[in-house]
């Protein structure tokens, strides 16, 4: 019988159980996989020098020489020799930015204006590098929500925004998302910090 099996490609009951079972990730790993599966690139860095050098590398492997950065706190990342900081937004220039959480149930990242400030997602250059910590990571949207509602108590942000997709090419048939495209070629930067 288990011939047949074989020769048949006929799965067994213990072999359709155990691919049944669910796999329980820690938080970190959950979001991990569901951002590179979504095609999102991801560099784990144990110190902020790692940080530093990554974006370096990716600065040179995409040939950018300019990129545009709002927040002050994140130019001590850039060596201002190699790339020329940009304080506006252009749909043309590559952005360097924070976020407010990391989504891990679906590899999302979430923004809000504090570093968006008005500007859509989908208004923005296709290119992110994001900076995150691992004390970022939420498990879902609903503890994202509310972790800014926490954190900013005393101003609410506006603009709240998730990048759902980090492959430019793919087209997302959800029509909810019609004319929407939050699609971004987009890096990881993600420190240890706890």
């Amino acid at each position: 019988m288990n011939f047949f099996k074989k020769l048949f490609n006929i799965p067994d009951q213990e072999e359709k159980e155990i691919k049944k079972q669910e796999v329980d990730l820690s938080l970190d790993d959950l979001f991990v996989h569901n951002f590179v599966e979504k095609g999102g690139k991801f560099l784990y860095c144990l110190k902020k020098s790692e940080v530093i050098d990554n974006l370096k590398n990716i600065s040179k492997e995409n040939n950018w020489t300019q990129l545009t950065v709002l927040d002050e706190g994140l130019h001590p990342f850039l060596d201002k020799n190699e790339v020329k900081i940009n304080k506006n937004f252009n749909s043309e220039i590559p952005v360097f930015l924070k976020c407010e959480h990391l989504i891990a149930d679906n590899g999302d990242i979430l923004f809000s204006s504090n570093q968006l400030k008005s500007v859509k997602l989908s208004t923005m250059s296709q290119n992110f590098v994001v900076y995150a910590t691992t004390s970022q990571l939420v498990k879902d949207m609903g503890q994202g929500l509310t972790g800014i509602k926490i954190h900013h108590k005393e101003n609410l942000p506006t603009n709240i925004s998730a990048i759902k997709n980090y492959n430019i090419n793919k087209n997302d048939d959800n029509f909810l998302n019609y004319g929407n495209s939050n699609s971004k070629n987009l890096y990881l930067l993600l420190l240890e910090d706890l």
